[in-house]
């Protein structure tokens, strides 16, 4: 709590620092501040120039913009504001305590190895200068170092660190968002000033989030409803009935069967404690096991957290050293833009990467597909994909964005074999059979019936449709060759 002087001084305030946590429900950090009392600056900061703190990708770009305006707004309805600053973090924060009077300063934790070094830069700062600096835990249902192994290191493997997670206890409920926050902290007053000034701010505008020249985000806006009330009614539709059939309906890319919760979580607008109790409370006897498949993929989410933390190198260097020596081939411009592009061939892939483009958002069993044919079909090096994905997911984070390009590759934890490469052809007849899928996002191919539209290189005449890139026979074999000789080397 805070000191007898800090309460005694008329220019004594707490800072609370956003990051990936754009919420006021179940955000600890905040509901400190209510506890401490004080005048109260909420502030978010667009660092893209501490050491190894990776840039946003285009879309996360457009999110952030609108996320940040919907959280403005909440804070403004519930008596505060939103302050916006631009630079490096540690100067930034060093000169908003001063302009402030800051006594306090708090945030929710995050997992990345740079902004670990960032925040451990900062609190030690703070101590120096009699500010207290606390941290929460807030985005992830169990930090990494809190789940381990019998000899004390990480988990290597999904299914265990699950296992483990599950029987260390239920996650801590969520809290309510403060009806009422501190009225909003002004400039710290110095000599001959009369009263405190308003804490100056960004103007969100200016940095400039939003594409144009061209304004690619059309699809965007018609998919998503960034901010907080945008992700609890996207909870609420899941849970209103695709929770029930997820088990299935999460391999059908035709249907809504997902949660699409990936990007919300990805910025914080929800956490994942209020994902976990509203299924409880919804399903308190969890009588149907999709409801439990579903937390599995809360559990991966977490999983990929805690590979970052311990590897914060996850997005550059393969988790598996061995992949060191694969013999990645470099894709011809070709290749590489017809698989940016959705003009492989493959209707499957070309489906999930038109979806990419327009919405910022792929289903995750075409997300499989259409890595394994970069990775594998076309040989190329996981990371390629890994930074499209960046620059194009809404939901592109820094632990599970590597994380499961490199579970594709089968460089990474956990991941899958090597030799497993999927077939779009198989994957589009098994799991989107009628063709919904392919006609949604491939118009050209909208005449073709059931069966012709999944091969359609072996239809006649066809039109505007590109043929295949590469054969799949072949390339699957030069695949299997280039993995058997990196074991053959190993050996």
């Amino acid at each position: 709590m805070c000191s007898v002087e800090a309460m005694a001084s008329p220019v004594a305030s707490t800072i609370v620092w956003l990051r990936d946590d754009l919420r006021l429900d179940d955000n600890p950090a905040l509901a400190y501040a209510v506890e401490i009392g004080l005048p109260l600056t909420v502030v978010y900061i667009l660092d893209e120039e501490s050491a190894g703190v990776r840039p946003l990708g285009g879309a996360a770009k457009w999110w952030l913009h609108h996320s940040l305006a919907s959280l403005r707004a909440a804070l403004t309805d519930a008596g505060s504001t939103l302050i916006l600053r631009r630079g490096p973090a540690g100067p930034v924060i060093r000169g908003l305590a001063a302009e402030t009077g800051a006594k306090h300063l708090l945030w929710n934790r995050r997992y990345g190895g740079p902004e670990r070094a960032v925040d451990a830069e900062i609190k030690a700062w703070a101590a120096e200068n009699g500010i207290e600096a606390a941290s929460f835990q807030a985005n992830l249902l169990y930090e990494p170092w809190s789940i381990t192994t019998g000899s004390g290191g990480p988990y290597k493997v999904f299914t265990p660190f699950w296992r483990a997670c599950t029987a260390s206890g239920e996650p801590r409920k969520p809290l309510d968002a403060p009806p009422r926050l501190p009225s909003p902290a002004g400039l710290a007053t110095t000599g001959s000033d009369t009263g405190p000034r308003q804490v100056g701010s960004d103007v969100l505008a200016d940095w400039s989030l939003l594409p144009v020249s061209p304004d690619w985000s059309g699809g965007l806006v018609r998919t998503w409803q960034p901010g907080e009330a945008g992700a609890h009614s996207r909870l609420d539709d899941f849970l209103d009935g695709p929770v029930e059939e997820y088990g299935t309906g999460r391999d059908v890319p035709g249907v809504e069967g997902t949660s699409r919760l990936s990007p919300h979580l990805r910025f914080g607008e929800i956490s994942p404690f209020r994902v976990w109790h509203e299924i409880r409370l919804r399903f308190p006897r969890e009588t149907t096991p999709d409801v439990g498949i579903f937390r599995s993929e809360l559990g991966w989410r977490e999983f990929c957290w805690q590979l970052l933390y311990v590897n914060p190198q996850l997005a550059t260097r393969n988790y598996r050293p061995e992949f060191d020596h694969f013999d990645w081939q470099e894709p011809t411009a070709a290749e590489l833009h017809a698989w940016q592009q959705g003009r492989t061939g493959y209707p499957l892939v070309d489906a999930g990467m038109r979806q990419l483009w327009q919405t910022g958002w792929m289903h995750n069993r075409v997300r499989m597909a259409a890595a394994s044919f970069l990775v594998k079909n076309l040989l190329a090096d996981w990371r390629l994909g890994e930074a499209w994905f960046w620059d194009t997911l809404v939901d592109a984070d820094a632990a599970s964005n590597p994380a499961n390009w490199q579970w594709v590759a089968g460089s990474g934890a956990d991941a899958s074999p090597y030799f497993r490469i999927f077939n779009p052809v198989t994957q589009s007849k098994k799991f989107d059979a009628e063709g919904r899928y392919l006609r949604e996002f491939i118009p050209e191919l909208a005449p073709l019936d059931r069966k012709a539209i999944h091969e359609p290189w072996k239809e006649p005449g066809l039109q505007g449709y590109p043929a295949p890139v590469v054969g799949l026979p072949e390339s699957r074999e030069r695949a299997l060759a280039t993995y058997q000789k990196l074991k053959d080397n190993r050996g």
